[in-house]
């Protein structure tokens, strides 16, 4: 599996962006999908997972009513909606698939999301 994430960037703090990571493969529907970020200085964070069909997802407190992980598993693609950014949200952002919650096996590349003030 490998996995490409997009759409980071420059926006202000209160502002919105859509992460997407693309996944090849025909066993996209087979895995958990997550979102971890890593801040400068910082170690790596889980931000959110959603399971197999979508139907259940799990959030970090810190973004829990902010942010949205959905996917679509037709496109094989996962997406991660941000709403009311805030500079501590500034990191790149790794998406990750996985059999388990407690485990993933693949990551993507990372995209910068840089939030000012």
């Amino acid at each position: 599996v490998q996995l490409q994430a997009s759409g980071g960037g420059l926006v202000q703090a209160g502002g919105s962006l859509r992460l997407s990571c693309a996944a090849s493969g025909r066993t996209f529907s087979s895995y958990i999908m997550a979102w971890f970020r890593q801040a400068p200085g910082k170690e790596r964070e889980f931000v959110a997972r959603i399971s197999l069909s979508g139907g259940s997802t799990y959030y970090t407190d810190s973004v829990k009513g902010r942010f949205t992980i959905s996917r679509d598993n037709a496109k094989n693609t996962v997406y991660l909606q941000m709403n009311s950014l805030k500079p501590e949200d500034t990191a790149v952002y790794y998406c990750a698939s996985g059999r388990y919650s407690y485990q993933y096996d693949y990551w993507g590349q990372g995209t910068l999301v840089t939030v000012s003030s």
